[in-house]
């Protein structure tokens, strides 16, 4: 039998699905042999397609990393902070005016002041007004009280401070800072002087120069070194970052050289009258408020619960000259430095301890306290009576003043070379016996100040003017912080009315 192919018919609108795609690919493959760069750029496209899902699939390493080690430092349980108030975080003066073109305005006006001493015995003509480094709380008739220093100050202690500020002038940098380790490059190469200080304080010494300058009555506008304090206070201004620190986080100890040079930001900006200062002197500020610990005081790292009285010290003496000057200052933290105060003073002697009751000026790690014993000065007992008259306490009231002068007049300033010789210790209690009074206390002490730093004062070749870094501190900060310092102390026959009176 057989078939004839004419009489069957096929529709071949509908194929097989299985018999579609084999024609489908069939084709396509046709095609992509005939196009290969097509195929070329399916491939590309794919690829760049599975790598953009890798990318945003998986974090990076690094990411995860900083990820890991941010989980790792948060504590389980966060303190509660004090929040900073918000008046203090922006402040109201935003003055953007440059600092140069401010200062260069018309000078205020300065009562005259005459001098009775001959021309050559001090080159100050109009010393205007002293400097009340660090005094606050302003009393009926004030305390920022005028220069008088024939009345008080003996005339070897006068040409001592010139002699130093002389010095000081001659070792300031051109863009107005003091190199703590590199100051002798001003001296001739033959005879340098020595003492280099630590690189890492230029912005606290010069902080420390500035006073020197203002506390004998200079100001940016006004007496014989005004262009020395105008450098010194502009350099400070552009070493202000953004959050208000001065200089750099890059020691341990950063915070002093900050709050030194807030506080003579603070003297600059009031005692000169210039309000393109303002902005900068208030951040200053704002940043020591960040700085310091909830409901409480200040130490080394920021908001780390560790508070000690040293630090504390230039904190108060930078939030009241900011008070006096009508800066925002918050009240409470003086109310804590208050409490913090009793914490660490014996109501028997006065006495009062470093961080604890009972403990004793701080020591470097090492064989610091072995050449410098802290118990041949009372540096702390002598911060914790000068903060006690900032904050407004009265000796009358509070016996347990009277107790910590007696115990500082019973470790006398005394330049000798046994480990006694120690120039922070002797201005903070050259101040706080000022503002006892009496023979029985700034006339024993004052009595000292002659033999162990007028006497010590430097008189030969580049050394002249200058005192030696023989101090505790004088590795730190070197000749210019001695010398600054022992200019400061010595400011303190002339420098201030007294606040109990």
């Amino acid at each position: 039998m057989s078939l004839d192919p004419t009489r069957f018919t096929v529709d071949a609108r509908g194929l097989p699905t299985a018999h579609a795609e084999e024609e489908f690919s069939q084709i396509m493959w046709s095609h992509l042999q005939r196009a290969p760069w097509l195929a070329l750029s399916i491939l590309a496209h794919a690829l760049a397609l599975f790598l953009v899902y890798l990318v945003l699939d998986e974090p990076r390493t690094e990411d995860a990393a900083i990820a890991v080690t941010i989980q790792q430092d948060q504590p389980e349980d966060p303190i509660q902070t004090e929040p900073v108030p918000e008046e203090l975080v922006k402040p109201e003066d935003t003055l953007d005016a440059d600092l140069l073109d401010v200062v260069t305005e018309p000078l205020v006006d300065v009562p005259e002041y005459v001098s009775d001493l001959p021309p050559t015995d001090s080159p100050m003509k109009d010393p205007g007004y002293a400097s009340p480094i660090g005094i606050g709380g302003i009393p009926p008739g004030g305390i920022r009280g005028r220069i008088e220093r024939s009345k008080d100050a003996p005339r070897p202690t006068q040409r001592a401070i010139v002699d130093g500020l002389e010095w000081l002038k001659d070792h300031q940098d051109e863009d107005g800072r003091w190199d703590s380790d590199g100051f002798m490059k001003h001296d001739p190469s033959n005879s340098p002087t020595d003492d280099a200080g630590l690189p890492t304080h230029d912005v606290g010494v010069t902080g420390l120069a500035v006073l020197a300058f203002l506390g004998n009555g200079n100001t940016m506008r006004s007496g014989p070194y005004q262009d020395v304090v105008k450098r010194g206070v502009t350099w400070l201004h552009e070493q202000q970052n953004t959050n208000g620190l001065f200089g750099t986080a890059n020691s341990s100890d950063y915070i002093y050289d900050h709050a030194i040079a807030a506080y003579a930001v603070c003297e600059a900006y009031g005692l000169s009258n210039n309000r393109g200062l303002r902005r900068t002197a208030q951040r200053g500020i704002n940043y020591l408020e960040s700085h310091r610990n909830p409901y409480s005081v200040w130490r080394y790292q920021p908001r780390d619960g560790d508070n000690d009285l040293s630090v504390t010290g230039w904190c108060v003496m930078a939030y009241k000259s900011a008070q006096d000057f009508g800066l925002e200052v918050n009240p409470k933290a003086l109310e804590y430095v208050e409490v913090y105060l009793d914490e660490l003073t014996d109501p028997n002697t006065g006495h009062t301890g470093y961080q604890l009751l009972g403990q004793p000026s701080s020591r470097q790690i090492g064989d610091h306290s072995t050449r410098f014993p802290p118990e041949k000065g009372e540096a702390m007992t002598a911060v914790g009576l000068f903060c006690r008259f900032f904050l407004g306490q009265d000796p009358a009231e509070n016996k347990v003043m009277e107790r910590a002068a007696d115990t500082i007049l019973a470790k006398p300033a005394v330049w000798k070379e046994d480990g006694s010789i120690d120039h922070y210790y002797w201005y903070y209690a050259t101040y706080a016996l000022y503002q006892m009074g009496g023979k029985r206390w700034w006339g024993h002490w004052s009595d000292l100040l002659d033999p162990a730093i007028v006497q010590t004062q430097r008189g030969d070749g580049n050394f002249a003017g200058s005192w030696d870094a023989a101090g505790a501190w004088g590795e730190d900060g070197g000749r210019v912080y001695s010398t600054a310092m022992c200019v400061l102390t010595l400011e303190a026959f002339y420098r201030y009315t007294r606040l109990v009176r």
